[in-house]
This record gives structure tokens, sequence and C-alpha cells, in this order.
């Protein structure tokens, strides 16, 4: 499996494409905004999208959530603890960003009820509940290819805010800990914006975990 991250939107939000190199078919992860550069991406790799995962329904992570299950007729997975934010702004937190207008998509074909494995296509996958930045956060993990797509529960040098619609600060704290930081440390993290690292690398230095 290969992936590009394509950072769309007012606040560079990351959105990722996956890809398997044998079939060509595709993963795409928040799917925040622009379509148009998460679309050059998908016809100039040739790649068919199979699905669209959500690791939250902040609006900066959906933005463009209606207009790729249009282009491609493809399902979205959303945690149902969040399944009716996708069209409530006062929940995706699109009511209080003057940068946007207001975000109301159609609700997620597929509800993720509890941690799972997940096969879609070529594509094997767990699904980690992570919440605490919000109540339906989950991350993605790839184990065979080292790597989890984990949102806005951790970042290179920092974790999510706890300030939102739903948000507790302990969870989070709780969910990076027994959830990512037990995963093998040179596990790749994919977060929901700015650059990626490693498990081992934010276990040893992230100052909001040490």
């Amino acid at each position: 499996m290969k992936w590009t991250v394509c950072p769309v939107g007012p606040i560079q939000a990351n959105c990722y494409i996956l890809e398997d190199e044998k079939t060509k078919e595709a993963l795409i992860i928040d799917p925040g905004s622009e379509l148009e550069k998460i679309l050059a991406v998908v016809k100039n790799k040739e790649l068919s999208p199979l699905a669209i995962l959500l690791t939250h329904a902040h609006f900066d992570h959906i933005g463009a959530l209606d207009s790729a299950r249009d282009r491609w007729h493809i399902p979205a997975y959303l945690h149902k603890n969040e399944s009716d934010w996708p069209d409530d702004p006062r929940k995706n937190g699109s009511a209080f960003f003057s940068m946007s207008k207001e975000v109301r998509t159609r609700p997620a074909e597929k509800l993720i009820n509890g941690e799972t494995e997940l096969t879609i296509g070529p594509f094997s996958f767990d699904v980690l509940e992570t919440p605490g930045h919000s109540p339906g956060g989950v991350s993605f993990y790839f184990a065979h290819d080292q790597a989890v797509f984990c949102g806005d529960a951790l970042f290179s040098g920092s974790i999510g805010r706890s300030d939102g619609y739903g948000a507790d600060g302990p969870q989070l704290l709780n969910s990076i800990r027994e959830k990512l930081l037990t995963l093998p440390e040179k596990t790749v993290v994919l977060p929901g914006h700015g650059f990626s690292t490693t498990i081992g690398k934010e276990a040893e230095t992230n100052p909001f975990l040490i």
C-alpha cells in the first residue's frame, strides 16, 4: 500500500489517498475540501476509489464528503457517536468558523460501532476508538504497512484540541496512551494536520505525553 497526503481547505486538513499498487483501488480518508485536488491525485494515479473513511466529523474533514461520494458513488464510514454531525453545523464546528460556510452533508452510509477489523477490497485494517478530540474519533491502523491514520488525536509534537463540542481532554490523553502509544514504535503516524511522525518519537518527545 502507498498513500498520498493532500492538504485541503483553509485549515489545511490532511486528506489521504491510499492505493493498492496491484489493483489500483483506493481509499480516501477525510475529504475535507477542494475535491479538485483529491480528484487530480486519483486521476494522475489512475485509481478507483472504493470508500471514504472519516476519522471524525469536524467540518474541515468532511467538507468535500458529498461531492466525493457523488463523483465515485462510494460509501462513507463514520463512528456512530457522530452519526448526526455531518448535517449539524454546530456539532461539526462550521457554524463557528468565519472562514468557512456552514457544512451540511448527508449521513454516512456505514456506521462504525466499536473497535473492529475492516476489509474493503484489498485493504484490511483495524479501527481503533480514539475519542477525546470528538466523541466518535477513530484511528485506522494498517499493521502490515506500519501506519496509523489518527485524525486530530495525535500530532507531531502536539495533541488534538479538547475545547470543542463533545470534547474531553482526559479522555483524549487516555485514548492516545492506551490505543496509539501501545502500537509498535516504528509505526508511522499520519495526523489530520501537519507532518507525519512516529509512535516512538512522540512517546519520547511529545511535551503533552511525557
